[in-house]
């Protein structure tokens, strides 16, 4: 997932956008990796369920990788792609992108593979019946 050159664009579907701010902060006064982790969990759960039609539950979260800490007042973008739909799950590539004080280029920060799994309304796993992307 890391590549030597480090990116200038983000890739996929804007997913989510939202502001970081001043509670969501570690004693060092940068950004918390959960709440960045939570974020994109929202985002990658946004397009896994607008892909499947319905509800979906995270079942993995795979090579994650901070590059840069996030701030507070940072513009916090996720971006998403699908690279995998299997017969119940899907799986998405989200990079979390910002933009310094809401001002300036878009810088890459973290990125991660989620899964998740089309589910009813009892939870249970169901066949994902769209899988083109």
């Amino acid at each position: 997932m890391t590549n030597a050159e480090p990116k200038t664009m983000p890739q996929g579907e804007l997913s989510l956008r939202v502001l970081a701010m001043p509670a969501d902060t570690n004693p060092s006064g940068h950004i918390f990796g959960g709440w960045v982790l939570g974020q994109m969990d929202i985002a990658g759960g946004i397009h896994a369920a607008g892909q499947t039609g319905g509800r979906v539950a995270t079942v993995a979260v795979d090579a994650m990788v901070f590059h840069k800490p996030v701030y507070v007042g940072d513009e916090v973008t996720c971006y998403t792609r699908i690279v995998r739909i299997g017969r119940t799950s899907i799986s998405i590539i989200i990079e979390t992108w910002v933009r310094r004080s809401r001002l300036g280029d878009p810088v890459h920060v973290t990125e991660g593979l989620f899964t998740y799994v089309a589910v009813n309304h009892h939870g249970q796993p169901i066949e994902i019946l769209n899988k083109t992307f």
